[in-house]
């Protein structure tokens, strides 16, 4: 892979993760309700789901998934009723949170999972990769997958230090917005909002 090959799949991969989207809006919404450390244990999560997806593209089970439409329809939903669980959860929310302080009571071991079921459990995620990946793929060269893993690892890279901007962004946002009110009930129910969009976008696709 020439140079100029990777710098294209660089910047074609930023643009791609800078646009609106699933992970980024919704650790858009959990940043501001929790701050920038539970945003960036969440965008470790998304990111981890990347090195999975690209694992099954180069052993090419993504390829099988892809021709069995009910293997992409139980993906589907049961993707779908994960966020909609989340969602629940996020709508019963007390919202005790106060100016500049987060919820310290929250798991950051089951943020960091629920990063990585977000991602996993999004088959447009996985056919993104199997559609996307090969088209930088130069067959002359090394093996296509020592390439795909490759270019696996650089998208994994840079959505994990956008994302972490994203959050300390939001984080800084989140200070400014909350002044001497009380609007963790806000956020929580944003937090609900943006997942129960995702999760009805998986169902309608």
């Amino acid at each position: 892979m020439d140079i100029s090959t990777f710098l294209y799949f660089l910047l074609t991969s930023v643009l791609l993760t800078l646009a609106p989207g699933p992970d980024i809006l919704y650790l858009l919404a959990k940043s501001l309700a929790d701050g920038a450390k539970s945003g960036i244990v969440l965008a470790c999560g998304l990111v981890s789901g990347i090195f999975f997806h690209t694992l099954l593209v180069m052993l090419g089970v993504a390829a099988l998934i892809q021709s069995s439409p009910m293997a992409l329809t139980l993906l589907k939903y049961f993707g779908a009723a994960y966020l909609l669980f989340l969602a629940f959860g996020a709508f019963k929310s007390s919202g005790e949170m106060k100016l500049g302080k987060a919820d310290t009571t929250i798991s950051y071991k089951a943020l960091y999972r629920r990063g990585v079921l977000m991602n996993v459990l999004n088959p447009k995620v996985l056919l993104f990769f199997l559609a996307f990946l090969p088209q930088f793929i130069n067959i002359s060269e090394t093996s296509a997958s020592l390439q795909i893993a490759l270019l696996g690892l650089t998208f994994a890279i840079q959505g994990l230090v956008i994302f972490s901007l994203v959050a300390v962004c939001a984080d800084r946002l989140r200070k400014v917005i909350l002044g001497n009110k009380n609007l963790g009930k806000f956020f929580g129910i944003v937090e609900g909002a943006v997942l129960s969009l995702i999760a009805i976008g998986l169902i309608v696709s």
